[in-house]
């Protein structure tokens, strides 16, 4: 059945609701972490009051689960993963850097936060962040892999090292930055990294 013009009002009105929710979560989880991040606070930052933000999202990990979402979301925009990983997969871990610099210090503070939060087995995030470095990890070994196979690594890197050093690197810049952003640039530190182990500039 067609949806109305008033039913697709409705919808557009509700999904806009639940982004400026995700939006406002992002912040309070930053801030707080997750455990200390209220359902209430998030509400009202959005005008609204707890029982209607449940209206949205039934419980407090289910709008966490959103929150990683749409970071991921952002994230991946900026990373191409269709197609075979390779030299500009690498390039947009540096665009992520970027990104993330410029516009968007609450998500380098959600992660770093949430992460650290997350190594508790019990956490409700526990699980997300260990997929997350599994598929991360295993999508920069397959693009080092890759560009090893085109010529574009230097003889005697080896690519999985290589990978998880930029990794771990990304990770650990965004905590000095969160500590001294204009001590910095996180996406010239990784390109610093970079350049040793390339042929070509990354």
């Amino acid at each position: 059945m067609a949806m109305t013009g008033k039913s697709r009002g409705s919808y557009a009105k509700t999904a806009g609701r639940r982004r400026e929710i995700l939006e406002a979560g992002i912040e309070v989880f930053a801030n707080h972490g997750f455990r200390n991040g209220s359902l209430r606070e998030i509400a009202e930052r959005v005008g609204m009051s707890q029982a209607g933000l449940l209206h949205h999202f039934s419980n407090k990990n289910e709008l966490l689960a959103g929150v990683l979402e749409l970071r991921d979301e952002r994230s991946v925009a900026l990373v191409p993963i269709d197609g075979t990983p390779g030299i500009e997969t690498i390039r947009g871990i540096v665009r992520v850097a970027e990104y993330n610099a410029s516009f968007a210090p609450g998500l380098v503070e959600l992660h770093c936060v949430l992460s650290a939060e997350a190594t508790a087995p019990e956490h409700p995030a526990h699980q997300y962040f260990l997929d997350r470095y599994t598929w991360v990890v295993g999508l920069m070994v397959e693009a080092f892999t890759n560009v090893q196979a085109a010529g574009q690594l230097l003889d005697g890197v080896e690519p999985a090292s290589a990978a998880r050093s930029l990794i771990a690197l990304s990770d650990g810049l965004q905590v000095q930055w969160l500590l001294a952003p204009d001590a910095l640039d996180m996406a010239e530190e990784l390109r610093r990294y970079l350049r040793p182990l390339l042929t070509v500039e990354p």
